[in-house]
């Protein structure tokens, strides 16, 4: 089947180097360094990217994740409760953002 988003595209994901290598060896050192072990475990911190993927909406990082997840010792329970997590916050987000509509009827209605 074919989509927009091939996912064997993700495999050329380095290819976005070629024309600035520079930039791609900082990116890829940096982004190796944010999924190392710190004060969050890998795992967790495959859990939060798995969400917030989901949240962007990448389905390139949706794949990446997932299988990260899994491979760092995630269940299929907890990646369901990660992604239940990031749509609380983005409905939350666009709920409290009801404030603004309702500053702006309040500044009308005066």
């Amino acid at each position: 089947m074919k989509t927009y988003y091939a996912p064997e595209d993700l495999s050329k994901f380095p290819t976005i180097g070629e024309g600035a290598p520079d930039l791609w060896k900082k990116f890829s050192e940096w982004y190796g360094a944010v999924f190392a072990e710190g004060a969050l475990s890998e795992r967790e911190k495959a859990l939060i990217a798995l969400a917030v993927a989901h949240t962007v909406q990448c389905p390139y990082c949706i794949d990446a994740y997932t299988q990260t997840c899994l491979e760092k010792g995630s269940n299929e329970e907890q990646m369901t409760e990660a992604i239940h997590v990031a749509a609380a916050i983005r409905g939350g987000a666009s709920l409290v953002h009801g404030v603004q509509m309702k500053n702006a009827v309040k500044k009308v209605s005066i």
